[in-house]
Order: structure tokens, then C-alpha cells, then sequence
């Protein structure tokens, strides 16, 4: 059914002609919006930043989590660290190291894997693949696959729990905006996958439900000599992605987005020029994402909007009150001292609300609700 917002244009009081830009003076704007950065949005101009909290009680905070200290090494995907999940998305943290000795077969839904460490071989149904760092490797429903890494590895690993995933609509930008579905690579059955068939017995470790049931074959059951169709694995890597720069406006999250599914969205961020416009914000601004709890996840780099951030690290921003930049991205809002981004982060933004999963003592990083005080609200 289409949706006929109760929506129309209407000014009141001082307010920017432009979003993100031109702000009136000794402002700090916040956007309101619905479905995500999709649907219909107002832009509130306040006299005191948004997230000028000095206290906050319950649950609904702000949340971080340091997954570099989940330093425990694991053979199956199946024994990786719940992080976050609800009915439509799970995050699960795996580090693993060598060759793996089964097949996993996720009959839950579409598994998608970023490579946050390491490199190696990946063989599944379909044939053979390399990966490296930076990777996003998406695996259909029920693919058997193991990975052989070289020697330690580390996955974000994101399933669509039962859903697939899609390439997202560019509109009028078109199909070969962001990044061409050419450059998507898929597996081969090349002499690697073909030199590790066999007659040996092999056990797949399937997941349905949560719970892991076992099938022993005795031969290798990645024993495929040939396919056709447009069902399959697909691999790129964030090196690949052209991001969509303005000079003079910010774009939303939504404008990095890489791959979705029915109840959640994947957006890339890549290192990119900052915007040069003078009234332009170069950071990102506050908003309430009234809709979607926000997720992301820590590769590479400088991240410019955050303090006390490292690769590995994950924050979690439940729907429901205002977020953005930390106090020193604030003031660089419109002036920066380089001439671009330097970092690689992987966002979230689900429909549902997420649960945190059982994390050991020490992985959260308590003090990250506080971290929007200013020196003088901390004092």
C-alpha cells in the first residue's frame, strides 16, 4: 500500500533554507526522520548541542564494545561470539586461525562475512575464492563452505536470519554508481577447489534455529564440477568502493549503503574528501534515527567523528534519542585540517530492536554514554 505521509513544507522560527548547510549563527541542527534517511525529515536548530547530556539511567543508553579483547580462537563460526541480535539480523564476532576440519551450512538465512583481519582461501558449494582484509563475502542461504586462513583471521559475520540480501536501488544515480556489479567476484572451480576434493569423510555442521546439527558424508561434499545460474557467493572489498562526495552538502548514511535485507540496511564508509563548501557541515550531523537502532563497527583508520574509537571496536545507538559528532569532531564542524576522511567503518541500521548478547567483563567500554560531555559538563 503506498504511503501518503501527512506531510508539507513549513518554516518556523530561524531555519536554514539548505540541510547541513548555512546553519543560523550559534546553532546546532538536528535531523528527525523517518525510515531511516528515507522518508520524510524536519530540521530542528537548537541553541545547545543535542547530545548535551550530563547524566543518563536505563538501558537505552549509548553502548560500546571493544571486540579486539575477544581474543578466544574458534574452528566453527557456529562457536563465535553472539554480540548483538534480534529476529531479523545476528552479529557474531569469529576469530579463527588455520584450516578449518568441517563444512558449515547456515539454514537461518544469508550470512554475510567482512574480513576485519587476515586473509586465506574460502571453498563452499559454488567453488573457490581467496579473501583478504577488507572483504565482505556474502554467502546465500545453506552454502557449505569452510575458509583455510593464513595462520590468524578475524570475521564480523552479519546473518540475514531468515532473509536474503540485495543490492541496493541507485535511482538516478544508476546501476553503476558506488560501485559496478561487475567488479562483485565469485567463487571458481579452479584447480584449488578441485584439488581438495576427495573420498574422505567429511561432516557439515549445520544451523537452523540456533542449534547445530551434524551430517557425516564419506567424501568431500564440495565435490561440484560445474554450475550455471544467478544464485551465488559474491565478494568486494571496501578498496572497491567509489563513495558519493558533494563538495557542498553531507551526505547521509544512506548514500554509502551496500548491501540490505528486508528489516536492516549495510552501509560502507571509505575514506573520502571532506566537503569544501564553507557553510557545508563536515561531520555528521545530529539526528534523531527514530526508526532504526544504529550500528557500526570499526575497520581501519582515524575515525573523525568519535573519541576513544579504535579498529575493532563497536558501537551500538539504540533508536529513540539524538546521536552524533563527539565535542572535538563538533569544533571541526565546518573547518578540518585535512583534506579528507581516513577511515573504514561498517554500519548497521535495523528496524528491530537489538539485544546485546552474553559479552565477557571488560568488552564494553562503559564511559561511552559520557563521551558527548564537554570538559566543562564533565567537571
Amino acid at each position: 500500500m503506498a504511503r501518503n505521509w501527512i506531510s508539507f513544507p513549513k518554516v518556523e522560527g530561524k531555519a536554514s533554507r539548505q540541510a547541513h548547510a548555512d546553519l543560523p549563527e550559534g546553532t546546532y541542527e538536528r535531523e528527525i526522520g523517518k525510515e531511516g534517511f528515507f522518508g520524510p525529515a524536519t530540521h530542528m536548530y537548537h541553541a545547545h548541542p543535542p547530545t548535551g547530556w550530563t547524566d543518563w539511567q536505563g538501558p537505552l543508553r549509548p553502548r560500546a564494545f571493544d571486540l579486539a579483547k575477544l581474543n578466544a580462537i574458534s574452528e566453527s563460526p557456529w562457536d563465535a561470539t553472539d554480540v548483538l541480535g534480534n529476529g531479523a539480523v545476528k552479529f557474531r564476532y569469529w576469530r579463527t586461525s588455520g584450516k578449518m576440519d568441517h563444512l558449515a551450512r547456515n539454514a537461518d538465512g544469508d550470512e554475510l562475512l567482512f574480513v576485519h583481519e587476515g586473509s586465506g582461501h574460502l571453498y563452499c558449494d559454488y567453488g573457490h575464492m581467496e579473501f583478504r582484509d577488507g572483504d565482505y563475502v556474502m554467502l546465500p542461504r545453506s552454502t557449505m563452505w569452510r575458509v583455510e586462513c593464513d595462520g590468524d583471521a578475524t570475521f564480523l559475520l552479519i546473518e540475514a536470519s531468515n532473509d536474503h540480501y540485495f543490492l541496493p536501488d541507485k535511482g538516478m544515480l544508476g546501476p553503476h554508481a558506488v560501485f559496478d556489479p561487475a567488479i562483485l567476484d565469485s567463487p571458481a572451480i579452479d584447480e584449488a577447489f578441485q584439488a581438495q576434493q576427495g573420498e574422505r569423510e567429511t561432516h557439515v555442521a549445520l544451523k537452523r534455529g540456533g542449534q547445530v546439527s551434524t551430517m557425516r558424508y564419506p567424501y568431500n561434499p564440495l565435490d561440484a564440477v560445474g554450475w550455471h545460474g544467478n544464485l551465488m557467493p559474491v565478494r568486494i572489498n571496501w578498496r572497491d568502493i567509489r563513495p558519493l562526495m558533494s563538495h557542498r552538502y553531507h551526505l547521509p548514511p544512506s548514500a554509502h549503503t551496500t548491501f540490505l535485507s528486508s528489516r536492516f540496511v549495510v552501509c560502507t564508509f571509505v575514506p573520502r574528501p571532506f566537503e569544501t563548501d564553507p557553510g557545508a557541515l563536515k561531520v555528521p550531523f545530529f539526528h534523531s534515527n527514530d526508526d532504526y537502532d544504529e550500528v557500526i563497527f570499526y575497520h581501519a583508520g582515524d575515525f573523525f567523528s568519535r573519541d576513544n574509537i579504535h579498529p575493532g571496536m563497536l558501537t551500538l545507538h539504540p533508536c529513540g534519542f539524538p546521536h552524533g559528532p563527539h565535542p572535538k569532531a563538533l569544533a571541526r564542524a565546518f573547518e578540518q585540517t585535512k583534506p579528507g576522511t581516513d577511515e573504514v567503518a561498517v554500519m548497521v541500521d535495523t528496524r528491530d530492536a537489538l539485544e546485546i548478547g552474553a559479552l565477557p567483563e571488560g568488552v564494553e567500554f562503559t564511559g561511552y554514554v559520557d563521551s558527548w560531555k564537554t570538559k566543562e559538563a564533565a567537571e
